[in-house]
């Protein structure tokens, strides 16, 4: 909420990425970022990756985005991290609208589950702007 209150809307990904990641590291908050996550198919590695935008406390995805809404592409490109990572917990968050807007949630450690149909919000859609 820091970096939504202090910078507002309008800027690229990229500038919220920074922002949030001096706010995580003066905070203390464990993070890496740009982190990549291999992908799997049929058992073989492919040589293509998703690239998290973060991930705190070893568990929590964050992927940021700066557009007008949040979608349902939005949020089936965090469940895909999310079952590629096998990481617990997600959180979306969009800098692009007039109040930030995020989601979260659970992956598939929480949800013993391994298919990306498992894998759900734990909130519900933000409708409005």
């Amino acid at each position: 909420m820091m970096v939504h209150g202090t910078l507002g809307r309008g800027f690229l990904e990229l500038v919220y990425q920074e922002a949030l990641g001096f706010e995580l590291g003066s905070r203390r908050i464990p993070f890496v970022r740009e982190i990549e996550i291999p992908i799997y198919y049929k058992g073989a590695r492919l040589a293509v990756r998703y690239r998290a935008d973060f991930i705190c406390f070893h568990d929590v995805l964050v992927e940021l985005k700066a557009s007008n809404r949040l979608t349902a592409v939005d949020d089936a490109q965090i469940i895909n991290y999310l079952v590629a990572a096998k990481l617990g917990r997600g959180l979306l968050l969009n800098f692009g609208s007039a109040s930030l807007q995020y989601r979260r949630f659970a992956g598939p450690r929480l949800l013993n589950a391994s298919s990306v149909q498992s894998v759900k919000s734990v909130d519900p859609p933000n409708l409005g702007v």
